[in-house]
């Protein structure tokens, strides 16, 4: 099993970190694991994206052009990734603030109201954790123990007391997720 993932938005939607908790929980199985990130020099607004591979084997190269899932949580990043998603692939999104929704009829496509669902838990800061959560009920690449654990791994040991608010909004995610097209 080899998964290919990109994950793009804009710089403090939690991109980067969403990228990272996917690869340690990958770590956490005993998978090949590769993260590459991808930003612009600005901290916040600026675009970001993360290549995450997850594998059963060894990964020959961390550059990829076609991708099997692509979570989408911009425009910019709309219109850039959702070619590039391999035919049969996944195409995740959320819909808060994407004008063009996805047109591909080849690939799967599912939305998460996740920026909607964390104003209402209310904190904005778990929007990535929603995503997640909805990420892994379409494809459950990573055990769930694993990703709590590759959560633990990647937060700073001053922030563990939010791990229970990040544990619920991965789970909210998981029975979040609408079907917008599926392949036959």
């Amino acid at each position: 099993m080899t998964e290919e993932i990109i994950i793009a938005g804009f710089g403090g939607q939690g991109v980067l970190s969403m990228g990272k908790i996917l690869a340690y929980s990958g770590i956490m199985q005993n998978q090949e694991v590769s993260w590459m990130p991808s930003y612009g020099p600005e901290m916040r607004g600026g675009t970001a994206n993360v290549t995450v591979i997850l594998s059963d084997e060894r990964i020959s190269s961390p550059i990829l052009r076609a991708y099997d899932t692509a979570i989408i949580l911009n425009q910019q990043s709309m219109d850039k990734f959702e070619p590039t998603v391999k035919p049969g692939g996944v195409l995740l999104y959320d819909p808060n603030g994407i004008l063009r929704h996805p047109t591909r009829k080849d690939i799967n496509i599912y939305r998460v109201e996740g920026a909607k669902k964390a104003a209402e838990m209310g904190n904005t800061k778990i929007f990535n954790m929603i995503v997640l959560g909805a990420y892994l009920t379409i494809k459950p690449v990573v055990q769930f123990e694993n990703v709590i654990k590759g959560l633990k791994k990647s937060l700073p040991e001053r922030h563990h007391k939010l791990i229970p608010l990040n544990e619920e909004a991965i789970r909210l995610g998981m029975k979040s997720v609408e079907v917008v097209h599926e392949v036959k």
